[in-house]
C-alpha cells in the first residue's frame, strides 16, 4: 500500500511522539521536552529525549533519531507499511486505498479475518468448558500451562460435526464465508457442509500482523488418519508462505534472540516457554523456498533444529539442498540435531533450557552438513570412487547462484577433500591406497608442506584447488576479483564483506562535517536526524556533535575549528573510524566535502548529499512497502510498483552529488559531478 506524504503528515499530526513513545518508555517532563531511559540499550542515566513540538526523538546513548514511524520500526522490528498501519489504527485514521478493487479485496479479507477470530474464540471457550476436559488433559501432559494456552490462543474443536457451523451461524456468519476460510468441508458430493476440525486441540496460525489466517488441529484419538490437520489453501492462507509463531519470532530476533526452526507447533511452544522466543515452525510441510526467504529476512543464519533420528537427518539434508542455490554473502543456515528419539518438547521437559542450549551451541554449518552427507557410508578406496565424490561436490557447488559464495564453497570443499585423502607423507596426489580419514572432516585445515598441488581440476577458478604442482604452502584462494593476495588483505574490511564497509555517501557526509564543522551551527538538528546504516558511523556522528559542542565557541576561524575537531576525535578514540571514512571515499570528484572548499560550494554539496541520502532511505522504505504489497496481492500493478522502486533506487544508489556549476568558487570548473 502506497502512503502519500499528506497522509503521513496527517498521521504525525494526530499522534504526538510522547504518546507513542510513552507506551514503551517511562517519560518525565524536562522543560519543553520529555526524557527517559533509552529503549535501545541499557543505561542508568536518562539520555533519551522526545520533542513533541519538533516531532522527533533523539537517543544520545545510541545516536538513534527519528519520528513516530521510525520508533515503531526500531522497537518492534516492523517494516514501514506495517508501522504506518499500526499507528493509523492507534490514531483512528482510515488507511488510503490504492484502487477501488484493492479496497474491495481488503474489505473482503477483513471480513474473513473476523470469521477466523470468531472461530478461535469459540475453540478457546470450548477448551475451557466441561467439553474440553480431555484436551486440557493432553495439554497438561505436554506441560503446556493455562497461561501458555492463553498466550498462544489454544483451543479445542468438539467432536460434533456441526458445532462450529451452528455457533458461527448464530453470529451471522454465512456458510459461504465459513467454506471460504476452510472452516467447513464442502463440495459437489457433500450435500451439507460440515466442520473440518473435530475432536482436535487447535493451534491458531497468525500472519505478521497477528491476525488469525488458519488453524492446525492435533487429533486426540489414536486411530484418526491424520494426527495433525491444517487449514486448506484459502484467500488468507498459503501454507508454504507462512511460519508458525512468525510475528512473535520476528520481534524476538530483532531484539537479539536466535532464530530457531523446529518441526511442530508443540515444539515451538516448548521452545518459547524455555526462553527461546525466536522459534518458528513450517506448517505441515518440508521447508519451502518462500519460508527460507522469510527466515533470512529475520536472521542471517537461522538454526534448523531436527530430530536426531534417520528421518530428522533426511529432513536436514533436504533443507540443505533447498538452501544451496539461494545462498548469498552472509546468508546461510546452521543445523542442530537433537539426541536420537527426542524432539525439542521432550528435551525441554527432561533437561530444561540448558539441554537446548547445548544442542544449539553444537549447531553445524551448512557446508559441513553437505560434506557429511556426501561421505556418509561411502567407500572411497579407489581413485574412481574419489573422482565420483569430487564430481558430485563440484556439481553441488555449481548449483549455487551467487558467484562469490560459489567460489568459497569450491575452496572449502576442496580443502576438505585434500584433508580427507592426502597421504600420510603429505606428498601431492591421492597416492597409494588412499588414506581416507573421516574424522578429519570437521577439523580446521592445517597446511601440509609440499601438499599444495592442484589436484582438483586445473588452475584458478576452473577447478577446486589453487597453486602449482609441487608448490609448498596451503591451498591458494581461487583467482578472481576478490582474491586475497596477503594475510593483511584477507583480514581487511573489503574481504570481510559489505556489512563492515561504510557506504561512500555516509563517508562523504562525515567527511564534510569533519572538514567543515561550521555546518553544525545551522544544521545540527538535520545532522542528528539523518538515518545512518553503519554502526560506526552512528558513533562517529555522536563524537562529531560532542566535539562541536565543546569547540565551536573557541575559534571563529573555520580552519582552526576543523583542525580542533579532528584532534578531539583522535583523542576520543576515533582514529580508526576516521581512517575508515577516508577509505570509504573512492572518488575525488565531490570537491565540496574536502578541505579548502569555498563556503558556497560546501553548502551546495551538503544540501545535495542530504537530499540524495534522504531520497535513498525513503526509497528503501518504499521498497519494503512494495514487497509487502506484492506478497499480499501478487498483481501486475504491485509488480510494476516494485520494478519502479528498484529502478529509482538504482538511479540514486552510488550517486554522491549532482550539482550544476559545482566547484567554481573552489577553483574547479567542471559543470557536473
Amino acid at each position: 500500500m502506497r502512503f502519500t506524504p499528506q497522509f503521513l503528515d496527517e498521521l504525525r499530526a494526530r499522534l504526538s511522539v510522547s504518546e507513542v513513545v510513552g507506551k514503551r518508555v517511562k517519560l518525565k517532563k524536562a522543560g519543553r521536552e520529555w526524557k527517559g531511559l533509552s529503549p535501545f540499550q541499557q543505561e542508568k542515566t536518562p539520555s533519551f529525549y522526545v520533542n513533541d513540538q519538533k516531532g522527533f526523538y533523539h537517543d544520545f546513548s545510541s545516536g538513534k533519531h527519528g519520528d513516530i514511524i521510525s520508533f515503531m520500526m526500531e522497537t518492534d522490528g516492523l517494516p514501514f507499511a506495517e508501522a504506518v498501519e499500526r499507528l493509523a489504527s492507534m490514531a483512528g485514521l482510515p488507511l488510503p486505498a490504492v484502487t477501488p478493487d484493492a479496497a474491495r479485496q481488503e474489505q473482503r479479507r477483513r471480513s474473513l479475518h473476523d470469521v477466523m477470530d470468531l472461530a478461535a474464540k469459540f475453540y478457546a471457550e470450548t477448551l475451557a468448558s466441561r467439553v474440553g476436559a480431555k484436551a486440557r488433559g493432553y495439554l497438561a501432559d505436554r506441560a503446556i500451562s493455562p497461561a501458555t494456552q492463553l498466550q498462544f490462543r489454544l483451543g479445542y474443536a468438539p467432536p460434533d460435526r456441526f458445532a462450529l457451523k451452528e455457533h458461527l451461524g448464530k453470529l451471522g456468519v454465512s456458510v459461504d464465508d465459513m467454506v471460504e476460510t476452510g472452516m467447513l468441508v464442502a463440495g459437489n458430493d457433500i450435500p451439507v457442509p460440515y466442520d473440518r476440525f473435530r475432536d482436535r486441540v487447535m493451534f491458531p496460525i497468525t500472519d505478521l500482523r497477528g491476525r488469525i489466517i488458519a488453524f492446525g488441529g492435533r487429533a486426540l484419538e489414536k486411530d484418526v488418519p491424520a494426527k495433525y490437520l491444517n487449514s486448506p489453501e484459502t484467500p488468507l492462507f498459503h501454507k508454504g508462505d507462512n511460519l508458525y509463531n512468525h510475528q512473535t519470532a520476528r520481534k524476538a530476533t530483532h531484539d537479539g534472540s536466535a532464530l530457531i526452526v523446529v518441526e511442530g507447533y508443540v515444539d515451538v511452544i516448548a521452545m518459547v516457554t524455555a526462553g527461546f522466543a525466536g522459534s518458528v515452525a513450517p506448517l505441515g510441510t518440508a521447508l519451502t523456498e518462500n519460508q527460507l526467504a522469510l527466515l533470512w529476512k529475520m536472521a542471517d543464519e537461522p538454526i534448523l533444529c531436527f530430530d536426531g533420528d534417520r528421518a530428522g537427518q533426511k529432513a536436514a539434508y533436504r533443507a540443505a539442498d533447498l538452501a544451496l542455490p539461494f545462498l548469498a554473502p552472509g546468508k546461510s543456515l546452521r543445523f542442530a540435531l537433537l539426541p536420537e528419539g527426542q524432539d525439542p518438547d521432550d528435551l525441554v521437559r527432561s533437561g530444561g533450557r540448558g539441554a537446548i542450549e547445548e544442542v544449539i551451541a553444537a549447531a553445524r554449518p551448512l557446508a559441513e552438513m553437505i560434506w557429511s552427507r556426501e561421505l556418509e557410508g561411502g567407500n572411497f578406496a579407489t581413485p574412481e570412487r574419489r573422482a565420483a565424490l569430487e564430481a558430485r561436490i563440484k556439481e553441488l557447488c555449481n548449483g549455487i547462484r551467487d558467484e562469490v559464495v560459489r567460489r568459497y564453497y569450491r575452496q572449502d570443499l576442496a580443502e576438505r577433500l585434500q584433508r580427507a585423502f592426502a597421504p600420510e607423507g603429505g606428498r601431492g596426489g591421492f597416492g597409494g591406497r588412499g588414506n581416507f580419514r573421516p574424522g578429519s572432516a570437521g577439523r580446521q585445515f592445517q597446511p601440509r608442506g609440499g601438499g599444495g598441488a592442484n589436484r582438483f581440476g586445473g588452475q584458478g577458478s576452473q577447478g577446486f584447488g589453487g597453486g602449482r604442482r609441487g608448490q609448498p604452502g596451503p591451498v591458494q584462494l581461487p583467482s578472481g576479483p576478490y582474491q586475497a593476495a596477503s594475510a593483511q588483505l584477507a583480514a581487511s574490511p573489503i574481504m570481510r564483506g559489505q556489512r563492515s564497509a561504510i557506504s561512500r555517501r555516509e563517508a562523504l557526509i562525515l567527511q564534510i562535517l569533519i572538514n567543515h564543522p561550521w555546518l553544525l551551527h545551522d544544521h545540527l538538528e538535520e545532522v542528528a536526524a539523518l538515518e545512518l546504516a553503519h554502526p560506526e558511523v552512528h558513533k562517529l556522528r555522536a563524537g562529531i556533535i560532542a566535539a562541536f559542542a565543546n569547540d565551536h565557541h573557541h575559534s571563529p576561524d573555520p580552519g582552526e575549528l576543523a583542525e580542533k575537531m579532528r584532534s578531539d576525535l583522535e583523542k576520543g578514540g576515533f582514529s580508526q573510524a576516521l581512517q575508515r571514512v577516508e577509505g570509504g571515499i573512492t572518488t575525488a570528484a565531490v570537491w565540496g566535502a574536502r578541505e579548502g572548499a569555498a563556503r558556497d560550494d560546501v553548502l551546495s554539496t551538503w544540501h545535495q548529499l542530504v537530499a540524495l541520502h534522504r531520497q535513498y532511505h525513503s526509497l528503501l522504505r518504499e521498497l519494503k512497502d512494495a514487497e509487502l504489497a506484492l506478497g499480499e496481492d501478487p498483481s501486475e500493478a504491485n509488480m510494476a510498483w516494485l520494478r519502479d522502486v528498484k529502478a529509482r533506487i538504482g538511479e540514486v544508489d552510488g550517486t554522491e552529488a549532482l550539482i550544476e556549476g559545482f566547484g567554481e568558487l573552489s577553483g574547479r570548473f567542471q559543470k557536473s559531478v
